[in-house]
């Protein structure tokens, strides 16, 4: 019976895993079964916080624009409310922006929306 030798297929993932793990604290950056572990768990994270990212994000912008429209005298609810039925497709990002880098365009639409 044919064996199959595997030591540079072996070393080559070894290899791969603790270049990936260089950098992380103590032992797991330069012993494999540490750094196989740590790796694992560190790319499952990285998945589900590539998701949360944008979650924050959107909270972000939520609370600038609410900071905004009290500055205007309008609750954030009922300026989101106002721009949906005056049918202003601006999302969130870039009423954020608007409220932070032009507060007097911002100011326009508030009072646009609002009247």
């Amino acid at each position: 019976m044919a064996r199959v030798k595997r030591a540079v297929g072996a070393h080559k993932k070894r290899r791969k895993i603790l270049k990936m793990a260089s950098g992380y604290m103590w032992s797991r950056s330069s012993r494999y079964r540490q750094a196989k572990d740590a790796v694992r768990h560190a790319l499952s994270r990285a998945y589900f916080d590539r998701r949360k990212k944008k979650a924050d994000f959107r909270t972000l912008w939520n609370i600038q624009i609410n900071a905004a429209c009290r500055e205007q005298g309008v609750t954030y609810s009922r300026f989101i409310n106002a721009l949906k039925k005056k049918n202003i497709l601006l999302d969130r990002k870039i009423l954020a922006d608007l409220a932070q880098n032009n507060p007097e365009t911002f100011k326009k639409i508030a009072e646009f929306a609002t009247k």
